[in-house]
């Protein structure tokens, strides 16, 4: 064309947890049964709402209010019943106005990043959520700046390489943290928050905070929410329903803004922010409606605990089975409903294999390995997906040069989700000791 139309950031738009289905598909194409531990989706995965929560929304359905706009921050009173929550609390306190609602997480990911100045970086976790690293990369057309998550110690970021990134790159204007963490699955505890806090504070920068899986913590793990430490920080805390209730279908996420108004360049941002969602004139109203209803509805704390006491015995099961593995990293998955592997140092190499009995799918395989360049773990991940169904995900995908993988815990069905592992177990130590 006869001017360039292809975006500065366009080559860092990668998401490899739907990449992969593309490959899946195929496979199953030719026979292979696939299980699906790539993407966190629990309804897919067979989680069923109940009966209840569905009677909320198809009593609302019948409401013409639902089939309308919305105000472009989202529904008055559901923002009304959100600042009761968190001042309730004792945290930070926020208006009505401190909060904006979008079509997901998804689409406040996008916005926050890209109303930042192009030269204004925000420093994200190593491994961490694609989404998040994508979007900050396409914004600045540049790589991801990042600090790393150690899987030495729980998963738990390295604050001393945090505060020396931030001192020495003086285009960080953010810091993003996940609490609990995708794709790792770990809990911080407060004192950890706080650390992020002072840091964000000595070079005057403020946080963004993913708190989606906020009430799906446990084995006895604790943690706070960032409006309970941010102090006089600015900071934006994401949120959403698609994980908790769940309801990813609904495309229903907010922010909420802290400490606007004590920076006027963050207040700014802030309202360029929501200028840009006035453009699009506002996000879905139905699920605004429905949120309050069944949070306070009085069957809802049980159903939310039932949930987390059935992912607390699946990251035991998974823990179990895969943490004596001879060259893999293994931590316990303590919140959200994810976990992450990592190899140790030279544990991967190009001459291993895993038995493929199907001509048809080895010769899929062995084409999509033949790149010279692939990652080795993404290698092992279609060699693991070819030979035993189990699709996970590349740790490499998730801006980290850590090898190694990620799976969820979502399969409802206890002895389903054994066999997994069991399999999973196996199919890893073939891989390694295969040279």
């Amino acid at each position: 064309m006869r001017t360039g139309i292809v975006h500065i950031g366009a080559q860092e738009l990668t998401y490899e947890i739907r990449n992969i289905i593309r490959v899946a598909d195929k496979l199953q194409e030719l026979g292979v049964p696939v299980y699906l531990e790539n993407i966190g989706d629990p309804v897919a995965k067979g989680e069923k709402i109940p009966d209840w929560m569905k009677e909320i929304v198809s009593r609302l359905v019948m409401d013409d209010d639902c089939y309308g706009y919305c105000p472009t921050q989202g529904l008055l009173e559901t923002r009304e019943f959100l600042v009761a929550m968190n001042n309730g609390n004792g945290h930070c306190r926020i208006t009505p106005d401190d909060i904006i609602f979008f079509n997901g997480l998804g689409d406040a990911i996008t916005k926050v990043y890209g109303f930042l100045r192009r030269t204004a970086r925000v420093i994200t976790p190593s491994p961490t959520y694609t989404t998040h690293s994508a979007s900050e990369a396409a914004h600045a057309g540049l790589p991801p700046v990042c600090y790393p998550l150690d899987p030495h110690n729980h998963w738990y970021p390295d604050i001393h390489e945090l505060r020396r990134r931030v001192k020495y790159n003086p285009a960080v204007a953010g810091i993003l943290l996940i609490n609990p963490d995708n794709p790792t699955g770990a809990v911080f505890p407060e004192s950890l928050l706080k650390e992020i806090v002072d840091i964000a504070a000595e070079f005057d920068l403020f946080i963004i905070a993913d708190e989606i899986y906020h009430n799906l913590v446990y084995n006895g793990q604790k943690t706070e929410m960032l409006a309970a430490v941010i102090g006089e920080v600015p900071a934006i805390s994401m949120k959403g329903i698609s994980k908790e209730l769940p309801w990813p279908g609904s495309r229903c996420g907010w922010i909420e803004v802290y400490n606007a108004q004590k920076n006027s360049q963050f207040e700014t941002y802030i309202q360029s922010i929501l200028s840009a969602k006035m453009v699009e004139v506002c996000s879905t109203t139905l699920p605004q409606k429905a949120f309050p209803c069944i949070l306070e509805h009085p069957e809802y704390p049980a159903y939310l605990e039932k949930r987390r006491l059935r992912y607390e015995k699946f990251s035991q099961i998974a823990h179990d089975q895969l943490k004596d593995i001879p060259g893999v990293l293994v931590n316990r998955t303590n919140g959200a409903f994810y976990m992450s592997l990592a190899f140790e140092d030279g544990c991967l190499n190009r001459q291993q294999t895993l038995s493929i009995s199907n001509p048809s799918v080895r010769a899929l395989v062995e084409e999509l390995v033949s790149d010279p360049h692939i990652q080795p773990d993404k290698r092992f991940v279609y060699y693991l997906l070819a030979a035993t169904g189990i699709c996970v995900v590349p740790l490499t995908s998730f801006n980290t040069s850590l090898q190694g993988f990620r799976l969820t815990l979502l399969e409802p069905d206890e002895d389903c989700f054994n066999k997994m592992i069991y399999t999973l177990r196996n199919g890893i130590k073939d891989y390694i000791n295969a040279y």
